[in-house]
């Protein structure tokens, strides 16, 4: 059974960092499978913020861009997001999804910017 679990969100004042986690088990090959990190704030739908392939190459949405930062560590099963210069609009609650089998998404985890 795959598992996400996300982790290290918070409260931030803007212009701040975080980095989160997304911790995943159950899968026979982690480093083989392309993931993702999601944001959804209220009343908004969700977004795709960050992809990380398997070879680790990354791609990024237009508003996170220059601040957002995706990586991997394949020994642990896990993927980070390390979040710079953070803005009130970055607000939101975050998921990380693996879409190959799936798709599996870990719980979310919370992400507050406001000073």
């Amino acid at each position: 059974q795959v598992q996400i679990v996300e982790s290290g969100g918070g409260l931030v004042q803007p212009g701040g960092s975080l980095r989160l986690s997304c911790a995943a088990s159950g899968l026979i090959f982690f480093n083989i499978y392309a993931m993702d990190w999601y944001r959804q704030a209220p009343g908004k739908e969700r977004e795709l913020v960050a992809g990380i392939d398997n070879d680790g190459s990354t791609n990024y949405g237009d508003s996170v861009k220059g601040r957002f930062t995706a990586s991997r560590d394949n020994a642990k099963n896990t993927i980070y997001l390390q979040m710079n210069s953070l803005k009130p609009e970055d607000t939101a609650v975050y998921f990380c999804n693996i879409p190959r089998g799936g798709p599996y998404w870990g719980q979310g985890i919370q992400v507050t910017v406001s000073s």
